[in-house]
């Protein structure tokens, strides 16, 4: 009779802690699946790996509900193409992609945009070479991907690895010329309806690159683990650049229309497009 009540005794605790159990995996579960996925799209070293390394936009967009996934690409054809498939909900690209589908018929809209570059990018040419000025490359061979040729016109940390292992001299910066800005983009459809964490999204982004702008030494050491490049490349590269995220202004929206009009009559583009359309409002 003991052991019966033994057993009965073991077997509804048993059962309490069973129930205590699976109540609290519902618990975790619900926990889990009430948060909101938000999958962003970003290429190594980008302002939103940055982010994604330093960890707090995660935490903060967790506690609004949020849960953020990161997929690295290895360039922008491929994150547009991951957009258009509804696979990433935002993309970080630099200042053309976004043109160059736009004039394709892509329906996307501008949400953010960076600093300006155009200190770290510009022509590079042999240092100690004939080449002192713009007007010496006439007639010379001028690359957009390295090769061999007199003048090779790239961006950081491409420029900063060029000039310390190759001892290239940078001939002109794009200063003048071009920003060079990351931007993060959304489809339209995507954007109209998420505005609420796109708005979230942009403030903590822009939070942590103000605190790179601050912390320059510990974002060099990231990118030299990130990149497996030396430190003395990621130090020029953080040296010369200012780290910032904020809403599209109008003088952006005129610069990338400068671009997209010079690409209409050069004829990379057939379509002649308002960059201003590629806005929510």
């Amino acid at each position: 009779m003991k052991r019966k009540l033994t057993i009965t005794a073991f077997l509804l605790a048993l059962t309490a802690w069973l129930a205590v159990a699976v109540y609290g995996y519902f618990q975790t579960d619900v926990a889990t699946t009430s948060l909101t996925k938000v999958v962003v799209g970003y290429q190594k070293a980008d302002p939103v790996d940055i982010s994604r390394q330093r960890g707090e936009l995660v935490k903060k967009m967790k506690a609004k509900g949020y849960k953020v996934v990161f997929k690295e690409f290895q360039d922008g054809a491929a994150l547009m193409t991951a957009l258009k498939s509804g696979s990433i909900d935002y993309a970080r690209l630099g200042d053309t992609p976004p043109v160059v589908n736009q004039a394709a018929g892509m329906d996307l809209v501008y949400v953010g945009a960076g600093a300006s570059k155009e200190n770290g990018t510009g022509v590079l040419v042999k240092k100690g070479g004939n080449i002192n000025s713009l007007a010496d490359l006439k007639g010379k061979r001028i690359a957009y991907a390295k090769g061999k040729v007199d003048a090779w016109v790239t961006w950081d940390p491409y420029t900063a690895t060029a000039q310390v292992n190759q001892n290239a001299k940078l001939l002109i910066t794009a200063k003048g010329l071009a920003k060079n800005r990351d931007f993060v983009v959304a489809t339209r459809k995507y954007a109209k309806e998420n505005t609420t964490v796109t708005k979230l999204f942009l403030q903590y982004l822009g939070e942590d690159m103000t605190w790179a702008n601050s912390h320059k030494s510990e974002v060099s050491t990231m990118l030299s683990k990130t990149l497996h490049l030396s430190k003395k490349i990621t130090n020029l590269t953080v040296k010369r650049r200012s780290f910032a995220f904020s809403a599209v202004t109008s003088a952006i929206v005129k610069e990338q229309q400068t671009i997209a009009d010079v690409f209409y009559q050069e004829g990379i583009i057939k379509k002649q497009i308002n960059v201003g359309k590629a806005l929510l409002q």
